[in-house]
């Protein structure tokens, strides 16, 4: 099955309409579709739905279904930020939950996804120089999604490390970083919830791999963890980014299947079909 569960829009933060990307995964011959805008995380997140493009993004979605249902399978999801509102609404059929802002020691929350220059400004000036620190202070977040029962997928597990390319922050392989880490997964595997591997960074030219990093996708493979494919798309051309880069990872990491949502829920999916 071709389908991608993690799709921005124009109602949140992505530059297409609901009805250009519904044609394009047509054009590209996906068997189904899932949105997924920024759920309502303001102030933190302006890019995030309010409560009236809320309504008109699940209209929309639902429209498109009605309209193109016959076509492609449409799912109406959401991307639920730790730091927003919870989304155990009946409407959604999934929901990814996600890490996108930590706190810093005075206080504030800030965003680890922006831009390299605010990412390396918060780890040099909030935790004065010290990765680990930063780390900590992802993963104790990325924890709490195990404890969020509405949650069904974990957003870009290694999100942190989106400007690492060519370790230009920290090594990945260090281990007192992997095990923060590992230590979130364990966390996350036994709540059940799916991992995706994300290719959204290399869309946008950050990563030259995806999401989670070869070794977090093998760990979470040895210990028992589920994993869907996702490009995180912002932009129509890349709905499959990265797809058969991210089925190689997987295979190379031991998987045998990925997880797929059909009418009877989240089921596998051979790799090698």
């Amino acid at each position: 099955m071709k389908q991608n569960l993690h799709t921005h829009c124009q109602f949140c933060d992505g530059k297409d309409t609901v009805e250009e990307l519904v044609r394009t995964a047509l054009d590209k011959g996906f068997d189904s579709l899932g949105f997924s805008s920024h759920g309502y995380a303001h102030p933190l997140d302006a890019c995030s739905l309010d409560d009236e493009r809320e309504a008109a993004y699940i209209y929309s979605v639902l429209e498109a279904r009605a309209r193109y249902g016959d076509r492609l399978k449409i799912w109406l999801g959401i991307e639920e930020d730790l730091t927003g509102r919870i989304y155990a609404d009946p409407a959604f059929d999934y929901v990814i939950a996600s890490v996108h802002f930590i706190p810093v020691p005075d206080g504030q929350w800030k965003a680890v996804d922006y831009s390299p220059e605010l990412t390396r400004e918060m780890i040099q000036t909030d935790f004065q120089g010290d990765f680990l620190a930063y780390a900590r202070a992802y993963y104790n977040e990325l924890k709490k999604i195990a404890h969020r029962p509405e949650a069904d997928i974990v957003g870009h597990l290694d999100l942190l490390m989106k400007y690492n390319e060519g370790e230009a922050l920290h090594p990945f392989d260090d281990p007192a970083y992997l095990d923060l880490a590992m230590e979130a997964i364990d966390e996350l595997i036994a709540a059940d919830k799916i991992f995706e591997i994300n290719t959204g960074a290399m869309s946008r030219g950050y990563r030259s791999e995806p999401y989670p990093q070869a070794l977090l996708l093998k760990y979470i493979q040895t210990h028992g963890g589920k994993i869907c494919i996702t490009s995180d798309c912002h932009a129509r051309d890349n709905l499959d980014c990265g797809f058969d880069i991210a089925r190689n990872r997987a295979k190379a990491a031991g998987f045998d299947q990925v997880m797929v949502l059909t009418e009877q829920g989240f089921v596998p999916d051979s790799l090698w079909d």
